[in-house]
């Protein structure tokens, strides 16, 4: 592995390095919960590859975001949160409030989610 990809948490996690209970799995990208939910659902979705934001979604394939877009779909109908409703939030870049550069997608159910402003 890279130093970056060492140092990474997520890479860490996908990894096997770090344990987590993952929700979907699959070759190109992961689900599992975020260890501070701020929703009764709060997943963290994101590629296996690593990818360090949004920014950097123009060097993937044409079709990587809609394939990602569709993974956060299964994973929300996994969760049971289809139905109800989900939120998907991507922090990019410091003020954005992107803690791990390791591009991911916050996707939030569960209960009635009030207004972000």
């Amino acid at each position: 592995m890279s130093a970056v990809v060492d140092e990474c948490v997520f890479c860490r996690i996908i990894g096997g390095q770090i344990p987590a209970e993952f929700v979907l799995k699959e070759a190109e990208f992961v689900a599992f919960p975020d260890i501070n939910p701020k929703a009764r659902v709060h997943l963290l979705v994101m590629p296996t590859a690593h990818i360090r934001s949004l920014n950097d979604i123009d060097s993937q394939d044409a079709g990587f975001g809609q394939r990602m877009l569709s993974f956060v779909a299964r994973a929300a109908a996994v969760s049971g949160v289809s139905e109800s409703g989900y939120r998907v939030i991507s922090n990019n870049g410091p003020d954005g409030g992107q803690e791990v550069d390791h591009l991911h997608l916050h996707v939030l159910g569960g209960t009635l989610l009030g207004d972000l402003v």
